[in-house]
């Protein structure tokens, strides 16, 4: 049997169990070798009390007798005594001759307890002695054969002892292993449903508390099967989302790139037909008129149709920093007359598709409000990155402008529209107006999708 097994918790307990008898039999065993200690300590006094009275009373008509007979008289009584009951007799003479020593006793002869245990048991008697003539008599107590009768006694409770606790060990073992025997398949369904069989329920069992245990797992495997069968509703629905994007972002590329193969060609054959018309035409100033009118038509027809390009095409969510330098130094190529100058420390971080988009919007249009309204000479676009939030600054010199949200739609993002895209994804949009001194548009939206967006109004503030 290995060592995890050896510790199972029916082991455990049966061991808790026989160790709590075992404790109760080393003090019961206790108990019986104080009782036994007592009983030996007053059976050896007694005998060697009975014992004394009753050599006085045998020798005591001898004291009148010659010494020489004396001795033999009493040597003649002692001797076919031998040991008296638990006593060793001795007969000295009254210069301390030995004349006489009974024999070691033949009960249980040649045996004897442990030292250990003897001196755990064996009281200490005084010796006896009295005078008989000119002879002494000598009764030492010895305990030895009743010590050794409590040893026997003792081994054979050890021996009972030992095959009861092996007994209780093994019948509440055998006990234990029945009544927790469904723990046995409350571990299987746990592992079943660990390797990924969501559907594994266990029987009630008519124990209460396994029961209430076979009850609360088969109630966790049904929220867990509800649950598994969300995420894989989820998970489909994620990638029947992730198809039609798929398919709508093929559908802006295809429609982008014929606006921009067809309509955008078109307008730009007509608007140079138009400008070379014009410039032949100088003489004639209706002709040239009408001219100028198309050439200023058709512009304004390529800025929308760059806008709705633009739109079709989002901007990529992976590299939004080389994207938006690639957006402004296009930008100061067409419009060299305005300085731009740029930070942007945003990193190589990759931004939700969402997210890349509008911040390459609220560029474009703040850019665009730029050409259109501030007539200034400096252009300042900060663009970075902290705590989660993506900050957006774009300021120029100019003149300023009204800093209304426009009210057109189609008219570019405009500023309200350019509100709502941030607000969407739980940003927000804050433009400072400085009357002559030009206006700052500072831009704030999360790093990553929200998910309870919140609708934010523009923060208008004018300032004289």
């Amino acid at each position: 049997m290995r060592w995890p097994e050896l510790l199972s918790l029916h082991n455990r307990i049966s061991l808790v169990l026989t160790g709590l008898a075992a404790s109760l039999l080393l003090a019961l065993a206790g108990l019986w070798l104080q009782g036994a200690r007592a009983g030996i300590h007053e059976e050896i006094e007694a005998a060697s009390r009975v014992s004394e009275q009753w050599l006085k009373a045998l020798t005591a008509e001898m004291q009148i007798l010659p010494p020489q007979i004396l001795t033999e008289r009493v040597l003649g009584i002692v001797q076919p005594l031998g040991r008296i009951r638990a006593n060793a007799l001795e007969v000295f003479t009254a210069d301390g001759q030995l004349r006489y020593r009974s024999p070691p006793p033949i009960y249980k002869a040649g045996r004897v307890a442990p030292d250990w245990f003897a001196g755990l048991l064996a009281p200490a008697f005084a010796v006896r002695s009295f005078e008989v003539g000119g002879l002494r008599l000598v009764l030492t107590p010895d305990a030895s054969r009743s010590v050794i009768d409590a040893w026997d006694d003792l081994c054979a409770m050890a021996i009972w002892a030992l095959l009861l606790l092996a007994v209780l060990f093994v019948t509440t073992r055998l006990a234990l292993a029945r009544a927790l025997r469904p723990l046995q398949q409350v571990m299987q369904a746990l592992d079943q449903t660990g390797a990924g069989r969501f559907d594994t329920r266990l029987p009630v069992f008519p124990t209460p508390e396994l029961g209430r245990l076979s009850r609360a797992f088969n109630g966790m495997a049904d929220r867990l099967i509800a649950a598994v069968n969300d995420n894989v509703r989820l998970e489909t629905e994620r990638e029947v989302d992730a198809h039609l994007q798929g398919r709508l972002a093929a559908e802006r590329g295809a429609i982008a790139r014929e606006l921009h193969d067809e309509l955008a060609q078109g307008i730009t054959a007509v608007r140079a037909l138009a400008g070379a018309i014009a410039q032949r035409t100088a003489e004639q100033p209706v002709l040239n008129s009408q001219a100028q009118n198309i050439v200023a038509v058709t512009g304004e027809m390529q800025n929308g149709v760059r806008g709705i390009l633009h739109r079709l095409r989002p901007a990529p969510s992976h590299g939004l920093s080389a994207t938006l330098e690639r957006t402004l130094a296009a930008w100061q190529l067409q419009h060299a007359e305005i300085s731009l100058s740029s930070r942007l420390t945003i990193g190589e971080q990759p931004f939700s598709d969402e997210v890349a988009q509008a911040a390459l919007r609220v560029v474009q249009e703040g850019l665009t409000n730029v050409v259109r309204h501030a007539r200034a000479s400096q252009v300042e676009v900060i663009v970075t990155q902290a705590a989660g939030q993506l900050k957006i600054s774009l300021a120029d010199n100019g003149v300023g402008c009204d800093a209304q949200p426009s009210p057109q739609a189609g008219s570019g993002l405009g500023l309200t529209g350019m509100a709502e895209r941030l607000a969407l994804l739980g940003g927000s949009l804050n433009i400072k107006h400085h009357r002559g001194q030009g206006f700052r548009l500072v831009a704030s939206l999360p790093a990553g999708l929200p998910t309870a967006p919140s609708l934010q109004p523009v923060i208008l503030e004018e300032q004289a």
